[in-house]
């Protein structure tokens, strides 16, 4: 008996010995950025993807999420993704069309009609294709591209109803070339700059104007310094869950294909929330004082038209054009 209890005590010491001694199973965290705020559809999505991702990955994934610019502006947190740092970010698509020009059709001009045609397209063998070719030159990997933050509307001082009505105005817009072609072409002067300085840059009159979606402007409480909201839906703002490749290269293949498929699901829920919750923004802004404007887009669809031939993006919008059947 002594004997037999003397044999189980080493085995089990030999048990806990191996328990400490060998490595625990690994695991990544996504640090994900973002400029909005956390009541923000976006910031809504994030936060519920992050719970998903740690549950459905049993720790070995986990998705830290940081709103209001704490990792920086987009650009910055792209910048810091490149350079293997361990950022992700929700972007605008075109913001990396200097890498794969093909991908500015996505902020294209009056391109998408619906969020539902926006989706499709994102899931598209011809969109996914492209996002291959954005890890291969960039070390960005998309992992969903369907975030919608919804129809960018004009944001002034001025009524406007025509492209004229927006000569001269310096315009607040994204530093991509399809956001800055499309703005110059409506008439306005495009002036990027980050998204956190654009309501003391309307403040203190170094902005004229600027543009952008309802649970933006009333997020980052614009409505305080404009006094016109324009509904041109100029462009439907889709945006990109982006990471940097050395990061996602860490995750095994079975939880990599978890995750692209817990960040399309919360795509579709931050997306629906944007719906949701868009007109009840622009209702909010117009309690507080902002004149909400209809108005006719044919002149301003006839001012843009330009823009896919002088970016050379006509066969980029055949290719959307064939994916919806259009």
């Amino acid at each position: 008996m002594s004997i037999h209890l003397k044999t189980l005590g080493f085995a089990a010491a030999v048990t806990a010995v191996l328990a400490f001694s060998l490595p625990a199973a690994a695991q990544t965290t996504l640090r994900i950025g973002t400029v909005l705020a956390p009541n923000d559809p976006m910031g809504q999505g994030l936060e519920k993807f992050s719970q998903e991702v740690e549950e459905a990955t049993d720790g070995a994934v986990v998705v830290e999420v940081f709103h209001n610019s704490q990792l920086g502006d987009t650009t910055e947190m792209l910048d810091q993704a490149r350079a293997n740092a361990n950022v992700g970010t929700v972007t605008d698509v075109a913001r990396l069309s200097s890498f794969v020009p093909s991908l500015a059709i996505m902020s294209a001009p009056f391109l998408f009609d619906t969020y539902e045609d926006a989706d499709k397209f994102a899931l598209s063998d011809e969109y996914l294709a492209w996002g291959e070719e954005l890890k291969e030159k960039a070390g960005l990997v998309m992992l969903a591209s369907n975030w919608y933050q919804g129809a960018r509307h004009l944001l002034t001082n001025v009524p406007v109803e025509s492209p004229e009505d927006l000569s001269g105005l310096r315009m607040r817009t994204i530093g991509a070339p399809i956001w800055i072609e499309t703005i110059r072409a409506m008439g306005a002067e495009p002036t990027p700059m980050p998204w956190g300085e654009v309501y003391s840059a309307l403040q203190l009159g170094t902005l004229d104007a600027a543009e952008a979606q309802p649970t933006a402007i009333w997020g980052a409480k614009l409505h305080e310094v404009v006094e016109h909201v324009t509904k041109t839906a100029h462009i439907q703002l889709v945006t990109a869950l982006v990471v940097g490749a050395d990061t996602w290269d860490q995750i095994s293949p079975e939880h990599q294909e978890i995750v692209r498929e817990l960040a399309i699901e919360n795509g579709r829920y931050a997306s629906q929330l944007t719906i949701e919750q868009g007109e009840e923004a622009l209702e909010n802004v117009a309690e507080a004082g902002v004149s909400i404007d209809e108005i006719d887009r044919t002149p301003f669809k006839e001012a843009v038209a330009g823009v896919y031939t002088k970016l050379d993006l006509e066969d980029e919008a055949a290719t959307v054009r064939n994916v919806l059947g259009d």
